[in-house]
């Protein structure tokens, strides 16, 4: 297909209501003084942005765009292009799609049916062009060739495998220039990469990075075996761990700096058959300044929840899987709750987010500061408001319920698959049932599923008896909504998900239900009493929004049993 011309593209940005028809006049007298076209006018003048130029561009032309910023390359399609003739081309590989590998070009070269063919021969894969910005390409490409270059570098500068075992001379490789740069670029792709863990996993014959983005792990590098020892080491360092240690699992903690802002990293290690896994959880900060409202409750459940935590006292209890987002919700209602007339404390292991004007306490098992001791004292230090990281076992169960008896509202996570089962694991734990109706006030169950793309999502009219097959309620006088599905494009790496939101299942604990509690109901029994009272389970959550389009029935059933 022929790339647009310069007059094309200004008529596309006319139809998209880009610019109006007063700027492309007065382009237009502007371009013949100037002897420039009227679109490179309208990009001095800045009544146009380049991105959106050459997004407009490609749409109407009937070309994939992607915004490079931002995309998932995958380093496997990568590895099928010498670095050599992509910064030569100015050409960058992004994905496997099928059989056709698709490579991000300018708008200029869209037409350029000899670069195709070349493409083609170099990577022996049917290409498929997808349009972005010039100098997103370049800065990409420099991005992610760099590892290329670390690795060979890496390969031929490292002590091999059998020397590694010294102790000595790891120490020395680890503070070579290539397993630092190597490193670093693990860490800065990721980052780029909205990857919130680095999977780091030897294996019999080489070394496998994955990142988790969006809860989906993704390969993104294979590196030679003979690295493994330097890099592991190198992450152990900067997360001062001890190095000489291989046999039982460390944790650790290390910072970077990002485009000008600093990131936390909490690392963990684990020994394996093959060598230590190491897992780098990525500690975004932005999240501790989302508020409730960003974070998708429906109207209902979020009226429901600030019914609880505006209360003086009383237990709420966040529960789910981990990584369902529990603390991001526990901190957004921290932020609302942290005003100057009140004492927040909180007690977590670790604490993954330094927060402004609130008292953490990190705690220290081997100097005996536990969940329980931290909870005793916490509370001599005259606290309005506790937030407890995760209720583990009976005393510090015990203690939080007292507190939130006695005045003070407290915060928690617990490891439940719904809000009803919350009350059943705190009889369990050995509380008395009477003391669980009494302190309980609200339970709030989570989880995290993928936003469908919104550049590619399919709408499609399912079938009725599939629908009742996954139980999937809807308006039957409305008939068979009108969903979507993912479909898969260059903005979202194909996988037809882009970004992230919360489910929610928000159960008040009413006077009712805490009389269930009190008989020790089945968590059945609570169940069907909550849902009577307006309850709206995970499921139900998520088929709402799916019916709104922001996700499909597919990932609904992923994440909810």
């Amino acid at each position: 297909m022929r790339p647009q011309s310069s007059g094309d593209t200004v008529r596309a940005l006319l139809e998209t209501g880009l610019v109006t028809q007063a700027q492309v006049e007065e382009a237009e007298r502007a371009a013949g003084e100037r002897a420039q076209t009227v679109l490179e006018v309208l990009l001095d003048s800045g009544w146009v942005d380049r991105s959106a130029v050459v997004r407009t561009a490609a749409m109407s032309a009937g070309l994939d765009y992607v915004e490079l910023s931002d995309f998932i390359v995958d380093m496997t399609a990568v590895s099928l292009l010498p670095a050599e003739f992509a910064r030569r081309a100015g050409v960058l590989p992004l994905a496997r799609d099928d059989d056709e590998l698709v490579v991000a070009v300018s708008i200029r070269q869209a037409g350029d049916i000899e670069l195709k063919d070349d493409l083609s021969r170099l990577t022996r894969s049917r290409i498929r062009f997808a349009i972005a910005n010039r100098a997103d390409i370049e800065t990409r490409i420099n991005q992610v060739y760099r590892a290329e270059g670390e690795m060979h570098d890496l390969t031929s500068d490292l002590a091999p495998e059998d020397d590694a075992e010294d102790l000595n001379a790891l120490t020395e490789v680890t503070d070579e220039a290539p397993i630092v740069r190597f490193v670093n670029l693990l860490i800065t792709q990721a980052i780029s990469d909205r990857a919130s863990d680095i999977h780091i996993e030897p294996t019999e014959r080489d070394m496998r990075v994955r990142y988790r983005i969006d809860g989906v792990l993704h390969d993104a590098h294979r590196s030679p075996k003979n690295i493994q020892n330097g890099v592991i080491s190198r992450l152990k360092i900067m997360a001062e761990m001890n190095i000489a240690e291989r046999r039982v699992p460390q944790d650790g903690r290390m910072s970077v700096t990002h485009q000008g802002r600093r990131v936390d990293l909490r690392v963990a290690t684990l020994p394996t058959v093959w060598g230590e896994k190491v897992v780098a959880r990525i500690l975004d900060t932005s999240n501790t300044q989302l508020g409730l409202d960003d974070l998708g409750f429906s109207n209902e459940n979020f009226e429901r929840y600030r019914a609880s935590y505006t209360k003086p006292y009383g237990m709420i209890l966040a529960t789910g899987p981990t990584g369902s987002g529990k603390s991001t919700t526990l901190y957004a209602t921290l932020n609302i709750l942290n005003r100057p007339d009140v004492n927040v404390i909180t007690v977590e292991d670790p604490v993954e987010y330094r927060l402004p004007g609130i008292n953490q306490v990190q705690t220290n098992a081997r100097a005996g500061l536990t969940f329980a001791s931290a909870l005793r004292s916490i509370l001599r230090a005259d606290p309005d408001i506790v937030l407890i990281g995760e209720i583990r076992d009976h005393e510090t169960a015990q203690i939080a319920i007292e507190a939130a008896l006695t005045g003070h509202l407290v915060l928690s996570t617990l490891h439940t698959n719904d809000a009803p089962s919350a009350v059943s694991r705190l009889i369990e734990m050995g509380i008395e049932p009477f003391l669980v109706g009494s302190a309980l006030d609200a339970v709030l169950a989570q989880r995290l599923c993928r936003s469908l793309c919104e550049r590619c999502k399919e709408a499609y009219v399912p079938d009725e008896a599939e629908l009742e097959r996954v139980s999937f309620t809807w308006d039957s006088d409305a008939g068979v909504p009108t969903i979507y599905r993912a479909a898969g494009c260059s903005a979202c790496s194909q996988t037809g998900y882009r970004g992230r939101m919360a489910l929610h299942e928000v159960m008040a604990v009413t006077e009712d239900v805490s009389r269930l509690a009190v008989a020790r109901a089945s968590t059945d029994e609570i169940t069907r009493l909550a849902r009577e009272q307006g309850m709206t389970t995970l499921k139900d959550d998520g088929w709402a929004k799916v019916l709104q389009g922001r996700t499909s029935i597919e990932e609904i059933l992923r994440v909810v049993a």
